[in-house]
């Protein structure tokens, strides 16, 4: 990547800077390269002479001109410029952004990967709903982040695995099975009362209908309670059945379905136990059996296993990553939770620490609350259900290349708003439209070339002829992606996607407003060649960003 070169450039210049005198010795620091915040100051800045004022005792001005003097010829680079106080402004070679195409061509799927993560074996867990009821948009959000996070770690070099962890162990479950076998019973004339804590959702009813035509009224001849355990598995299956449909709508897909009953049945849950209590971080007070996670620096103890003898959800906690981190081996984990789970984090690196882990290896991204809206007001109920507005009901309506890029478009930490007439508009109000619309047009392009022309991108065509600013801004904006890939991927922040790509687009459409590509003037043939060859990258790269995101790249719209 160019900004590496920089970097690598300007770390040279130091040192032959030093050697010559010019300047002082010292410590050769991070050298950082960015992109100007301002149009005029080159294509890219760094402020690493004002970094060095101090260590070399000089006015930042002077130190720039030292290492501006010094700087290594490059085929890439046009020229550089020195700035008050203290910038250093490098300007590309028109020539070589040119010949770039090429290498887009070249490169073709793989283009924007990076190698950061040198194969890295990284676990993402998103989603983890419990089986007591359909997804919904908040949840939805965490699916949009988790899978476009996964496919950026991809393409940043990791080993990823995508993991759903199912809660269905627990009281919560125990109140689904009871306010399933109520539903059951209601559906064949029985009045059985939903418990007051319990599901009240329609969706149990369905869920109930759906058990009686297949299962017919044979449990209402058992015992309540047995009843109600002979319902339970077939109600679980069903409702994780749903949740599997509805994700793989959207487009998200998993390596692993984790249950929370393999950690029982599978051993987990009693070696941590048996671990903590050897390690001294178990104490039983209040007849509940406690984390002394305040030994560990942290404010308070947690319970592991409440006074009625039932594991809580910490102790599943623990085990579930016993099994991450030291069964199956992952180098890096990354949980994507809700915003209730914040209070959560402190114990978690806790936890690590007991287990003798570093806490680092394990991420916590906490996803703020999602805010549905039509016409400016909040929406709250679904118009079908007449309860909860589920996953299903916002990808009838908006499909979902529209959830997924909307729902990425803020970052996991701010508060959002999902608005639905945006998100259906056929206009360049809908930034999903503008993207999509971008990778059409190209589509188009390239189906009129070949019906006119009998031209493809297999055409000769001499990259050298591209010179117009409007073709020399749109291969500056494909050659950002592989620097987003790194940026986003480290940062773990896919919310930079949708705005590169909103970007990627409006340089696209600048150009082809600018510049006519498909000529039928024989005098044009060689600029034509040239810039099919272009459309042909932008529509490389815009197929990999709109990839990233988890969305459809249209041939038409």
């Amino acid at each position: 990547m160019v900004k590496n070169d920089l970097a690598a450039l300007i770390q040279q210049a130091i040192a032959a800077a030093q050697a010559a005198g010019d300047l002082p010795p010292f410590d050769p620091p991070e050298v950082v390269v960015e992109h100007p915040k301002e149009a005029g100051h080159g294509d890219y800045d760094s402020p690493v002479a004002m970094k060095l004022a101090r260590a070399a005792k000089m006015p930042p001005l002077k130190i720039a001109q030292a290492i501006a003097k010094h700087l290594p010829a490059a085929d890439f680079l046009a020229g550089v410029e020195v700035a008050p106080p203290g910038f250093l402004n490098f300007t590309l070679s028109e020539h070589w952004l040119a010949q770039q195409v090429a290498a887009i061509l070249e490169e073709g799927e793989h283009f924007g990967q990076v190698d950061i993560g040198r194969g890295k074996r990284v676990q993402v867990e998103f989603v983890s709903v419990n089986p007591t009821g359909p997804i919904h948009i908040g949840h939805a959000r965490g699916a949009a982040l988790g899978d476009s996070l996964a496919r950026l770690l991809a393409a940043a070099g990791y080993q990823v695995q995508r993991e759903y962890y199912f809660n269905d162990a627990g009281s919560q479950m125990d109140k689904f099975y009871h306010s399933l076998y109520a539903r059951y019973c209601q559906v064949l004339g029985r009045d059985e009362p939903v418990p007051d804590d319990g599901y009240h959702g329609n969706y149990m009813l369905d869920l109930a209908r759906d058990i009686v035509a297949e299962q017919g009224n044979r449990f209402l001849a058992l015992p309540r309670e047995q009843a109600i355990a002979a319902l339970a598995p077939i109600g679980a299956e069903r409702m994780i059945g749903i949740i599997k449909e509805d994700l793989a709508r959207m487009g998200v897909q998993f390596d692993c379905w984790f249950l929370e009953r393999s950690l029982y049945s599978g051993g987990q849950y009693a070696k941590i136990m048996a671990l903590l209590q050897e390690r001294g971080f178990l104490e039983k007070k209040d007849g509940a059996i406690w984390f002394t996670s305040s030994t560990l620096g942290q404010d308070k103890d947690n319970v592991v296993v409440r006074s009625s003898g039932e594991p809580g959800y910490f102790a599943s906690d623990i085990a579930y990553h016993y099994n991450k981190f030291i069964e199956r081996g992952f180098d890096w984990v990354i949980n994507i939770w809700g915003a209730d789970h914040q209070g959560h984090v402190p114990r978690m690196k806790a936890m690590m620490q007991a287990l003798g882990l570093d806490p680092a290896r394990l991420t916590l991204i906490i996803m703020q609350l999602v805010t549905l809206k039509r016409g400016g007001e909040v929406v709250r109920i679904s118009k079908r259900t007449g309860d909860i507005i589920t996953l299903r009901d916002v990808l009838d309506e908006v499909g979902p290349d529209a959830v997924r890029f909307l729902l990425i478009s803020r970052a996991a930490d701010a508060q959002m708003d999902f608005d639905l007439d945006v998100a259906k508009a056929q206009s360049e109000e809908n930034p999903v439209f503008y993207v999509q619309y971008a990778h059409a047009r190209i589509a188009s392009i390239q189906r009129y070339a070949k019906e006119q022309l009998k031209a493809s991108v297999a055409a000769e065509g001499d990259l050298s002829l591209l010179t117009h600013p409007a073709e020399l801004a749109l291969i500056r904006q494909m050659l950002r992606l592989p620097e987003l890939v790194e940026e986003t991927a480290t940062r773990l922040e896919p919310h930079h996607l949708p705005h590169y790509a909103q970007e990627l687009a409006a340089s696209f459409h600048s150009f082809h407003k600018q510049c006519r590509v498909v000529s039928s003037d024989p005098a044009d043939a060689a600029l034509s060649a040239a810039r099919l060859k272009l459309v042909q990258a932008a529509r490389i790269v815009l197929a990999n960003t709109l990839y990233l995101m988890g969305m459809t790249a249209p041939e038409q719209m």
